[in-house]
């Protein structure tokens, strides 16, 4: 059996003024059928597991592109339309195919195309006609549309916020596809619109729990699959927002029954999983009280860089500073100026450096600190769950009061707590460590910590969902009514 394989994705914040291009995806690296064998840890991690799995039962896998880009702004409508049909003609010069399993965010939005995921899908379909298995696997924050739902024969997401079950849910869609492809099942899918918008951990109860929930259906009288799509918020498009789809086997009743059932449930938790962030000076008021040895962990969470925030503002960098709190570790810092400045002055150097505030009122003012270079390292990377993503040169530096800035050169949230100790930056014994992400640091970094503590700032990501100033999603979505199915329907 021949499977056709491909990687494309990046997750859009259409209100993000910078755009997404060529060169955005080439920091990941570009790949043209061989990630899985140059980039196992990287863009081609799941790849890789795809190919793993298919070869070990004798299968052939024929790999188009790999391409990921940081979230940003709308990716360049050339760019998209390049990488794109690079992927269809592989896939033409590839038929004829039993399997189409693509690697896809669900939120990549370019110019002249808000639904990127749905059109690819479409486009494939075309070529190899309604007798091949289609498929793809998700991120979770995902715009779930229509013309993906029409296009595939399944699509599985993420479950897990942070997104530790790639791997997982890889395998899980290459044996729908298998089955498919053979005649063992016929998947069928409905999908219910939640009708909200927001984020949602789960890392704790009650969402822990509906994430074994989900699960503890799949594989029982049919049902293939249960996903919840949680959205991207920040990406205004129709198809915004949280759903639930379930794929059965040939049974269109049960799914649409059942992910009425679970996306009711689902509504049910919405002020239980409802999370209210710190502000800054409340945050910095429960650092000063625990103060026991382990190291309270602040989430950044409005200059997140994996939302489209330029991951260079300062405002808790001024609060911490104007507290006096030092034996704190502060990063990743996406500062191109300040890291070349420290380059050139090298380890050791004694030097005057402006940090952040860079990139317009969401990132703050500049600060000027005196700094002690206390390394430099050319080439940085860090863990994403098994995978190693590029920081490029990036820099270690600290004030005279304890304050250590990790600085980089590719934007990027933290992930792995290699993010400071590949530089040497120690985090056992903190006071405090900051962290510019949302979520997917907790993984990594809630081990270590005596508490960790979300933290909103004036930054590029609010999370006020009810104000969203969404011009194309329709507005009639919790929280920003109370009851969107008894609401009349508001137009933007």
């Amino acid at each position: 059996m021949k499977i056709f394989s491909a990687y494309l994705a990046t997750e859009t914040n259409t209100f993000a003024a910078a755009p997404t291009g060529r060169r955005s995806f080439e920091e990941y690296g570009l790949y043209r059928g061989d990630a899985s064998t140059r980039a196992p840890e990287g863009s081609g991690m799941l790849l890789r597991c795809l190919r793993d799995a298919a070869e070990a039962e004798g299968n052939e896998v024929v790999e188009s592109i790999a391409a990921f880009a940081q979230p940003s702004g709308r990716t360049i409508r050339s760019v998209y339309e390049d990488l794109r049909d690079q992927i269809l003609a592989d896939l033409r010069a590839a038929m004829p195919v039993q399997v189409v399993q693509l690697f896809l965010h669900g939120a990549m939005v370019a110019e002249g195309c808000d639904d990127c995921e749905g059109d690819l899908l479409a486009r494939v379909r075309a070529i190899v006609g309604p007798q091949v298995a289609v498929g793809a696997e998700l991120d979770l924050h995902c715009h779930f549309s229509e013309l993906m739902r029409n296009s595939a024969d399944a699509i599985v997401a993420f479950k897990e916020y942070p997104h530790i079950d790639g791997r997982e849910r890889a395998l899980e869609l290459y044996r729908i596809l298998i089955d498919t492809a053979q005649g063992r099942v016929r998947p069928t899918t409905a999908v219910f619109d939640c009708r909200m918008v927001g984020i949602w951990h789960t890392t704790k109860e009650p969402m822990a729990g509906f994430v074994k929930r989900m699960r503890s259906f799949e594989g029982q009288g049919g049902v293939l699959s249960v996903s919840l799509g949680h959205g991207f918020a920040w990406g205004d498009v129709a198809d915004n927002g949280a759903k639930l789809w379930v794929v059965t086997d040939n049974d269109a009743t049960l799914a649409a029954r059942l992910a009425e059932q679970l996306g009711r449930e689902f509504w049910a938790l919405r002020e239980a999983t409802l999370s209210v962030p710190l502000g800054v000076e409340a945050a910095l008021d429960r650092v000063l009280a625990l103060d026991d040895g382990r190291p309270v962990v602040l989430a950044d969470i409005a200059d997140n860089a994996g939302g489209g925030a330029p991951a260079d503002s300062t405002f808790i960098l001024q609060a911490v500073l104007a507290r006096g709190i030092g034996n704190a570790v502060l990063g990743p810092y996406w500062d191109l100026g300040a890291v070349q400045i420290c380059r050139d002055a090298g380890a050791g150097a004694v030097i005057d450096l402006r940090v952040g505030g860079k990139c317009g009122p969401s990132s703050g003012t500049p600060v000027d600190l005196r700094v002690t270079v206390r390394a430099v390292l050319e080439q940085h990377s860090q863990d994403v769950f098994g995978m190693r993503w590029p920081l490029g040169p990036s820099v270690w530096v600290e004030t005279a009061q304890g304050v250590n800035l990790m600085l980089c050169s590719v934007r990027s949230q933290a992930y792995g707590t290699d993010l400071f100790t590949g530089l040497g930056i120690a985090l056992q014994g903190r006071r405090l460590v900051v962290v510019k992400s949302t979520q997917h640091f907790h993984a990594a970094y809630a081990p270590l910590a005596r508490e960790v503590l979300y933290v909103n700032t004036p930054g590029a990501i609010t999370q006020d969902f009810a104000a969203i100033p969404y011009q194309v999603r329709n507005l009639d979505y919790w929280p920003r009514v109370d009851d969107p199915w008894a609401a009349a329907v508001l137009s933007p």
